[in-house]
């Protein structure tokens, strides 16, 4: 019965005019910033390594690693596995779009967040909860913000941790097989004594893990690309033919790939979705539009770097087919495995951790793997390497996940006296150390279809949202191109907003005085 709901629901939420929506939201937003992300990609490189901070905010590399840490994720493996098997290669190519494009929308909403952010009890503090309630102003505002931070409770500590502990347990049980309830006592141990740490102790493990095990990963799959490299001008040619139906394999599943390309993109690097912001409002910068242009890089380095990794390995892999030969009655191909990627065990549990997808070249007699995959040039290593990775991946995004649901908990409470504030940070952190316990242990379908939901929700009042209130971002952009045009190398962009058009930038207009006199000095 709930199982009915949540797949109803689902439809419902991640129906063609999001998925879609979110694709034309990055289509305008990047027409009307001329392709920032194109222009300013050594500016964003730059800005990631300023070294900004203070007591209560962090660096923007420390901010670009906690987006980072909700962004890689599960989704880089299982998500980037889901659309090969049901989209074919050309999904690859609408993933790299949706990065593309969904740069933009990143920037937009990682921008407003600074526009909007507030300190709260000597931390920053923002996200789409702030900006919707200040930037749209109002009753509505107010109802429209509580709605999202409602919603982002739910959603990130609650449904969305569970996925994530799951694929941990699983992949862990398959390489080096613990235990999946030993796996998920030393998960929420480690959780426990980090996010009790709080935000400093957030960004911290985030700074030390994300970007190291990111680079690993991506070494790990260049080494494999390059041993195979007399396959890859075929392998890239096959992507593009496929994504424009030019296979006769993949000719009649075009929208399909479309849908199914952008969707798992959009779920991998959250561009739109309303989770970066959150970190994003947390650094100390001085331009809102420095975290905006650094929040767009980080976009790249998960689906263009990371997903990309994940699948060269696949289509390296040769298991990769979606069609057992078969016609449906309309003519497209048959699909083997439509509606979920995983490998079933022995004792009829599904693993959904990706590792099979790497590793065991014939998951089932429907796929066929060729030499090319982990084991074979890493001699049996390779289970145990994706299992460590997948671990610190997945990991850190529950980490992500507290500090977002966090940060909204804060911004329902911000009008309670800190006592009020102090339990309800008790009762979330308890709520995600449950979640993620329980995730572990079960294996629950309905936990993905309720972690897609609540993404999906996010998404859809992030959408509107950014539609509402992008025109103060993109004027933010102007502002910092004209500062930097006009005081060349070694600039330091102030912001400034117009205290009529935005007289609830709170923080800005009461700072600008101090930052002003700091570069003054």
């Amino acid at each position: 019965m709930i199982e009915n709901i949540v797949a109803f629901l689902n439809e419902l939420v991640w129906s063609k005019p999001l998925v879609y929506g979110l694709l034309f939201t990055g289509i305008f937003f990047s027409l009307m910033m001329r392709f920032f992300q194109v222009r300013h990609f050594k500016e964003m490189i730059r800005l990631m390594f300023q070294g900004e901070k203070s007591p209560s905010g962090i660096s923007s590399f420390q901010a670009i690693a906690m987006s980072l840490a909700g962004r890689v994720g599960t989704g880089n493996i299982v998500g980037v596995s889901t659309a090969i098997f049901i989209g074919g290669p050309g999904a690859v190519f609408w993933m790299w779009m949706s990065a593309f494009l969904g740069a933009s929308s990143a920037f937009i909403e990682s921008t407003l967040g600074q526009i909007f952010k507030r300190e709260v009890n000597g931390e920053y503090r923002g996200g789409p909860a702030y900006y919707i309630e200040y930037g749209i102003g109002g009753k509505l505002g107010k109802i429209y913000g509580l709605a999202f931070a409602i919603v982002t409770i739910i959603s990130a500590g609650l449904l969305l941790p569970g996925v994530q502990a799951n694929a941990i347990a699983s992949s862990m049980n398959n390489a080096f097989n613990i235990p999946n309830w030993v796996v998920a006592v030393i998960v929420v141990i480690i959780l426990a004594l980090i996010i009790f740490g709080g935000l400093r102790s957030t960004a911290n493990v985030a700074t030390a893990v994300v970007p190291f095990m990111a680079v690993i990963y991506i070494l790990m799959a260049i080494i494999i690309i390059v041993i195979n490299i007399q396959a890859v001008p075929a392998l890239l040619a096959e992507i593009f033919k496929s994504a424009f139906g030019l296979q006769s394999a993949f000719g009649g599943i075009v929208g399909a790939m479309i849908e199914i390309g952008v969707k798992r993109g959009l779920f991998s690097n959250e561009a739109g979705q309303g989770t970066g912001p959150h970190p994003a409002s947390a650094a100390e910068v001085s331009h809102p539009a420095k975290q905006g242009l650094v929040q767009s890089f980080s976009v790249y380095v998960d689906t263009l770097f990371v997903c990309t990794a994940t699948a060269l390995i696949i289509l390296l892999s040769g298991t990769y087919n979606v069609t057992d030969g078969q016609n449906n009655a309309n003519g497209t191909p048959h699909l083997i495995k439509n509606g979920g990627v995983f490998a079933e065990n022995a004792d009829g549990s599904k693993d959904y951790s990706g590792t099979a997808m790497y590793v065991q070249a014939g998951i089932d007699k429907a796929f066929h793997g060729s030499s090319y995959h982990f084991d074979t040039h890493f001699s049996g290593i390779g289970s145990y390497f994706v299992a460590i990775a997948l671990f610190f991946f997945a990991f850190t995004t529950i980490i992500a996940y507290y500090y977002i649901a966090e940060t909204n908990v804060a911004y329902i409470t911000r009008k309670q006296n800190n006592h009020t504030t102090n339990i309800a940070f008790i009762l979330i952190r308890l709520g995600i150390i449950i979640a993620t316990l329980y995730g572990g242990i079960k294996t629950a379908d309905v936990a993905w279809a309720l972690g897609d939901l609540g993404a999906g929700l996010m998404a859809w009042l992030n959408i509107i949202a950014i539609w509402i209130l992008h025109k103060p971002a993109i004027e933010a952009l102007k502002d910092y191109e004209v500062q930097k045009s006009r005081l060349g190398s070694g600039y330091h962009a102030l912001y400034k907003p117009d205290a009529k058009k935005l007289p609830n930038a709170i923080f800005w207009l009461k700072t600008y005085p101090e930052r002003l006199k700091k570069v003054s000095k």
